[in-house]
């Protein structure tokens, strides 16, 4: 008798915003390399995370917002993105915000509901329309 073992992934497929933006980030992503992680935009900050097989040191963009330990990084692509996968397989990273470097521990996948009460309500109301349904939620280390 055999088992069929199947391997699950997470659900968040991206909505239609979110295509729209992925179609984007090979022109977007370079440019907030830029300036994301400044203190000129304050909701962009800059991942450092290392290859989960490679190594390798990667910088990508997000889009965050703070919470009283921490921050919440909205997942537009869903979970499942390599730099997401990176972060919780180490652990934590390094995300550089307003000019400095923050080291980020405990990170964990949280439904949007429940971190949408750490958006002010502008920012909470996109949320749904950019089919965002997943955050990621890490806490300054000590």
């Amino acid at each position: 008798m055999s088992q069929t073992v199947t391997a699950t992934r997470h659900t968040d497929a991206p909505g239609l915003g979110a295509r729209f933006v992925r179609s984007l980030t090979g022109v977007f992503n370079p440019a907030m390399t830029l300036f994301a992680g400044s203190r000129l935009v304050p909701i962009w900050g800059i991942v450092r995370h290392r290859g989960r097989r490679s190594g390798r040191e990667y910088l990508t963009p997000i889009a965050l917002q703070p919470t009283p330990d921490g921050l919440v990084i909205p997942l537009p692509f869903g979970a499942d993105t390599d730099w997401c996968r990176n972060v919780r397989a180490a652990k934590g990273c390094v995300v550089r915000w307003k000019g400095e470097d923050h080291r980020m521990v405990d990170p964990v996948i949280v439904d949007a509901t429940a971190a949408s009460a750490f958006f002010p309500q502008p920012l909470r109301a996109l949320l749904g329309p950019l089919g965002i349904k997943t955050l990621l939620r890490m806490r300054f280390a000590a």
